[in-house]
């Protein structure tokens, strides 16, 4: 039997701001067909998806969009009746805003207990969403809440909300709309082992509820209901196969590793900052509160100088909490029995004497992070501790700054602004601010979150290499087993607020 045409993608040329995107690009997608869009990082999978939903002009060729033509052809609808009303993306970055929609939120606000109240709860924020009338039967408000498991958030506000779980309401937030196309990029980033596990079931079901599904992916991500796979190379459809044809490792990518330039590394680590400490963190019986929600627990925790720990447990565990207490970002730091860098906290130091010491990179950072910026000023602001570089620049530092992006493969976006960059140059920039001022603590809270395989193992290789070529402290977070590096030899373990063991 012939299948129609769902979407079609005819010769397309798409340019943002003065790149060109693709050029010359065709693509179609058959009713009745699921596709995975994968690919090294930068290789347009996050633009093919703004593309198709919108987003991004086509200056040349033209989209099709066969499923709201045939609509349109059976139903009288008015001119606001567009393509993209029967569209939803989930895309990398949220975009939630204050109670009364007049402002974005930003980083730090979730730790402001006046400004983090401002916040819609997650149930005010999915009974907004506006379906139309071009229901689904199937994805009414319960049936949503029950299948993305957000019954116990519905109350707790947006700005409150883990990674994962921010996540998982937007796709939530997404189905609500009732959407013929369902695009989702990178859905499994922030998810713990636990989500990530349920979340085949969960792609199964939207299907066989009459969506259609694209997915921008890693190669080794691609959910079981998947049928066709597209693996783009530098904006290009590179191939096409069906699903249970498709090998991940016969794709690659086209980078080479390379070795990272060991004795440029250790000019650059030495001379070391003052790192005499006796303690780096010490926590006795540290509790947080918000409202009746107990967010830790009776946290006790010394980490000394020089030890290298991962941090880990599900979504909502607490592990953001108990980073905000080590970062200077959490005020109730002051109302427990924290020692950091040799410091009783509230005993006269400041935010940025406890900032200045430590090396941090987290998804909310990311999130919140001001994009105007050239991303080598991004990396110069790491030896402020300011989110952008907020005084003239420093020819020395700027120096360093660029050395340390060289490190990270990214030199060639210096000049850039943060925001005309892919999202993992964005993360690799943020990483090298976290590493240009050689702090004595690191904390990486999913660091690798959008880097292609090459790039994980790049980072992975370089950190290490820090850590066996200086007394450096390190915490690192993330779902990923194979991310923690070799160096990571105590685990400090969170569930629901409690440590559950080292």
């Amino acid at each position: 039997m012939l299948q129609k045409p769902f979407l079609t993608l005819q010769d397309i040329q798409v340019r943002n701001n003065t790149c060109t995107v693709f050029k010359n690009l065709s693509f179609e997608i058959k009713t009745g067909e699921n596709w995975a869009i994968t690919g090294e990082s930068g290789s347009g999978k996050s633009a093919l998806l703004q593309t198709i939903a919108g987003n991004l002009p086509v200056s040349s060729g033209k989209i099709v969009y066969h499923f709201y033509d045939g609509l349109r052809q059976n139903q009288s609808f008015d001119a606001s009746f567009t393509p993209q009303k029967l569209m939803a993306i989930v895309a990398s970055k949220h975009h939630f805003r204050n109670l009364s929609n007049t402002k974005n939120f930003y980083y730090q606000q979730r730790y402001n207990s006046s400004d983090s109240e401002d916040a819609p709860t997650v149930r005010i924020y999915l009974e907004k969403i506006n379906t139309d009338n071009f229901e689904n039967p199937f994805w009414t408000f319960k049936q949503t809440i029950d299948q993305l498991k957000l019954e116990p958030l519905l109350d707790k506000q947006l700005i409150k909300l883990s990674n994962g779980e921010t996540k998982r309401l937007l796709i939530a937030a997404a189905l609500l709309k009732h959407p013929s196309l369902l695009l989702l990029d990178n859905p499994l980033a922030g998810l713990d082992v636990q989500t990530r596990a349920e979340f085949n079931k969960l792609i199964a079901i939207i299907i066989e509820s009459g969506i259609t599904i694209v997915m921008a992916t890693s190669p080794h991500e691609i959910s079981d209901a998947i049928t066709h796979v597209a693996v783009l190379h530098q904006q290009k459809i590179e191939k096409t196969v069906l699903k249970e044809a498709f090998r991940p490792d016969e794709f690659q990518q086209q980078k080479q590793q390379t070795d990272v330039d060991l004795d440029e590394l250790k000019a650059l680590l030495g001379p070391t900052p003052d790192a005499s400490f006796s303690t780096i963190i010490s926590m006795e019986n540290v509790n947080i509160r918000y409202g009746e929600k107990q967010v830790l627990n009776n946290i006790n925790w010394q980490v000394l100088p020089g030890e290298k720990w991962a941090l880990l447990g599900p979504n909502g565990a607490g592990k953001s909490t108990l980073l905000s207490l080590i970062n200077g970002d959490n005020p109730q730091a002051y109302a427990n029995q924290i020692i950091l860098f040799d410091w009783k906290r509230g005993s006269g130091e400041s935010i940025w004497d406890i900032k200045k010491k430590i090396g941090f990179v987290s998804p909310e950072l990311h999130q919140y992070f001001p994009a105007e910026s050239s991303c080598l000023q991004v990396v110069e602001s790491g030896f402020y501790d300011t989110l952008g570089l907020f005084r003239p620049s420093n020819p020395q530092k700027t120096a360093v700054a660029l050395r340390w992006m060289k490190l990270l493969q990214v030199e060639d976006q210096a000049r850039k602004p943060l925001k005309q960059v892919t999202a993992s140059t964005q993360r690799l920039c943020l990483l090298a601010r976290a590493l240009v001022k050689n702090p004595p603590l690191l904390i990486f809270d999913e660091p690798c979150q959008g880097l292609d395989e090459q790039q994980q193992n790049h980072f992975k290789n370089l950190l290490e290499l820090i850590c066996n070529n200086s007394n450096t402290t390190l915490i690192y977070v993330t779902h990923y087993q194979q991310e923690i590096p070799n160096v990571v030899n105590k685990v400090l373990r969170l569930e629901e607020g409690k440590q559950t063991g080292y």
